[in-house]
């Protein structure tokens, strides 16, 4: 069965997450099929890309979410999309600070 779970990956005492498809018999950081979005929970505000296009057609191929995924997906919208048969929001990008400009 494939899961859709995160991934530890960063430094020690400094984790960053990364959401992917994985079968549900490799271990944690092992062997996955595809990468998803990534999860960094130490910023402030926790700083969150999912690509929801990828999610929703993964969980419509019937993988399963952890419970910690399930979460992170209904913040980024795709597990709406998946449960109205909408269509999946594109993943966000940070915007760009427009440049001050002087006087």
């Amino acid at each position: 069965m494939v899961k859709l779970r995160l991934t530890r990956v960063g430094k020690k005492k400094q984790p960053t997450y990364r959401l992917v498809a994985a079968d549900s018999r490799s271990p944690r950081d092992g062997r996955f099929i595809e990468i998803l979005g990534h999860y960094d929970p130490r910023r402030e505000p926790s700083t969150i890309v999912i690509d929801n296009p990828k999610a929703v057609a993964w969980l419509r191929k019937g993988a399963q979410p952890t419970e910690k995924v399930r979460k992170l997906l209904e913040i980024s919208g795709a597990w709406e999309a998946f449960t109205t048969g909408a269509d999946p929001v594109p993943p966000q990008t940070p915007a760009e600070e427009p440049a001050e400009v002087s006087s």
